[in-house]
């Protein structure tokens, strides 16, 4: 407690091994109440202390740390106790290093990896199986790069980044120019540039840009299955969850929150601290931040069919009500 501050309150001797949910929690875990509607995890829970917020100081006798954010608290502790697995220094003999390749001494290059010419893999970073780094590309230092990750030709990480297994930094983005009813291939000559501190969830896809690059900010947290398209900018300490597609040329602002599955149309901007709902469809710039959401919530089968019904009859309703708003303006004295 004492790295991370909040008021321990209760017996200071209980000791803890793990952290824990409320509803899976043994003795000797800690866990968390993040939110009053979880009262009854808390009273039912067998773990040994917890953590809470300031405003449910009195909602257990278990031994409790109080703090203003629990489960900011909660990730920090989670994070003492579940350190990632240290760094064994070394080149795996299958794996492939290009001459002119630079792989610092404390790297750890893992089974089948491909470091081609010119690439740099920094102090204390980690290749899992199979990975490929590219011509002249750049891992910094202490990333940490799953199995079958590739980093494309040029493209850059910074320090501390992770990817997950079978993500794909700087493919070519979708590029062609129409001629004679073909397409014509726009050779991708960007880069992708990382930021440090940033994760990239497992098959997510971020292009290179087409002539300049696409920028991923510090600090940034992206989900599996992700697309960024090429030129895009994605703002520091922005979070986008699963399936999220944003088109090419698009300009994300800092602090932004993306829900699931939204998609976001090319050559626009949001701005800072905007908020979008799970399953959006973004089609023009957002200039103002605010919460903004266009999915429709999943109902009840029978309900969506009355529902769709109505809408189907919405423009011969419309017609109906201006011809009755004309008969009663007909109807009223001086009409």
């Amino acid at each position: 407690m004492a790295r991370f501050g909040g008021e321990l309150v209760g017996d200071p001797d209980v000791k803890v091994r793990q952290v824990a949910t409320l509803r899976s929690a043994q003795p000797d875990d800690l866990s968390f109440l993040v939110h009053g509607k979880y009262r009854d995890e808390l009273g039912a829970t067998r773990a040994t202390a917890v953590i809470i917020p300031a405003a449910e100081r009195d909602a257990t006798t278990l031994p409790r740390i109080v703090c203003a954010d629990a489960y900011a608290y909660f990730a920090k502790v989670s994070a003492l106790f579940n350190p990632p697995p240290p760094v064994v220094p070394g080149v795996h003999p299958t794996a492939v290093v290009a001459p002119g390749a630079q792989v610092a001494g404390s790297a750890s290059v893992g089974a089948g990896c491909v470091i081609e010419a010119g690439a740099r893999v920094a102090e204390q970073a980690v290749l899992g199986p199979g990975c490929f780094i590219g011509e002249g590309a750049s891992i910094g230092p202490e990333s940490r790069l799953h199995a079958q990750v590739a980093v494309q030709a040029h493209c850059a990480l910074g320090a501390r980044v992770i990817v997950h297994s079978g993500a794909v930094i700087g493919a070519d983005g979708f590029g062609f120019a129409p001629e004679g009813g073909k397409w014509l291939k726009i050779p991708q000559i960007g880069r992708v540039v990382v930021g440090d501190d940033v994760e990239i969830g497992a098959n997510t896809t971020i292009d290179r840009g087409a002539v300049d690059d696409t920028v991923v900010e510090e600090g940034v947290k992206i989900d599996n299955q992700v697309q960024i398209g090429h030129n895009c900018r994605i703002g520091a300490h922005t979070a986008i969850a699963g399936c999220v597609g944003i088109a090419g040329s698009t300009k994300i602002g800092r602090n932004c929150l993306i829900g699931g599955g939204t998609l976001i149309a090319g050559h626009i901007e949001i701005a800072d601290r905007t908020v979008i709902a799970a399953g959006a469809g973004v089609s023009k710039s957002l200039r103002r931040a605010d919460v903004y959401m266009s999915a429709i919530p999943a109902v009840e089968a029978r309900e969506w069919r009355r529902t769709l019904a109505l809408l189907r009859n919405l423009d011969r309703m419309s017609k109906r009500i201006r011809e009755l708003e004309r008969r009663l303006a007909e109807l009223e004295p001086g009409g």
